[in-house]
């Protein structure tokens, strides 16, 4: 499990997670899967994390679930369903709710192809960037007959459109990340010898923010998606109820009043 997964902090609190299988372009199989688990909980529970990279080796970013097998357990006489769904309730559905659940901001790099689950994977971040030469894949309607999976018959929907997440899906064709970024799918391309420095400026600039702030304005949104004008009022009202009664937010005010950078490191 841990040659699977790489894991890394700087000294700013930034712990980068690395896919680690780039023989298979990191495809899914169980070891990646719930080594990616372990660190988002480390992510979670480390005071000192405070933002999270997630990229991969090699070159690609994650080719998919791995249809070798992938070393999931399985009971004797299970059909490829069964088996199937009790890998994504054991493994691939805990994953990306841990990265979309992660108290840290999360940047996800993607520097390379991200087919299949993958894209699911890729899309699971609340920054995302990529390579130039990176590209997105539906590959599960066109060759294999079954639904996106690993979130991406969500992310993508509600990232782009019903029209676009329905041909891609169902047409298979590649998406390229500077098309994915004129579209919205992601926040912007880089050269692909820059990813990772730049990847890394924007974890470090959230590692020294407001990070209860900055994860609660990803789940502005995300409730923002599934709720009326109405409701999204109410749900600001009670947030902004609870964050101007916390030490970042008074920090920030001390800041603005002092003309100084706030310090939102350490705030009791």
């Amino acid at each position: 499990m841990e040659k699977e997964v790489k894991t890394e902090i700087n000294e700013k609190g930034v712990l980068t997670i690395t896919l680690n299988r780039p023989e298979s372009l990191n495809s899914l199989n169980y070891g990646l899967v719930m080594g990616v688990i372990s660190a988002f909980d480390q992510a979670h529970d480390d005071d000192n994390i405070r933002s999270v990279i997630l990229t991969g080796a090699g070159r690609g970013f994650c080719s998919g679930a791995d249809l070798t097998g992938g070393g999931w357990p399985n009971e004797e006489g299970w059909s490829a369903g069964q088996s199937a769904a009790h890998s994504m309730e054991i493994g691939m559905n805990p994953m990306i709710k841990k990265i979309v659940n992660c108290p840290k901001p999360v940047v996800n790099a993607i520097n390379g192809v991200a087919a299949g689950g993958g894209a699911g994977l890729a899309l699971s971040g609340d920054i995302i960037i990529a390579s130039k030469s990176a590209k997105f894949k539906l590959v599960f309607g066109n060759q294999l007959g079954i639904i996106s999976d690993v979130g991406a018959s969500w992310f993508v929907p509600n990232l782009l459109s019903r029209a676009r997440a329905n041909a891609l899906a169902m047409l298979g064709d590649d998406l390229s990340a500077e098309q994915a970024e004129e579209w919205g799918l992601l926040w912007k391309t880089f050269p692909d010898n820059e990813l990772m420095n730049e990847a890394m400026k924007i974890a470090n600039k959230l590692a020294d923010g407001a990070i209860e702030g900055l994860k609660a304005i990803v789940h502005s949104h995300d409730h923002a998606l599934v709720s009326t004008l109405e409701d999204q009022l109410e749900y600001e009202k009670r947030t902004q109820r609870e964050l101007c009664d916390a030490p970042p937010f008074r920090e920030g005010i001390m800041a603005f009043l002092e003309k100084r950078k706030p310090n939102f490191r350490n705030l009791k």
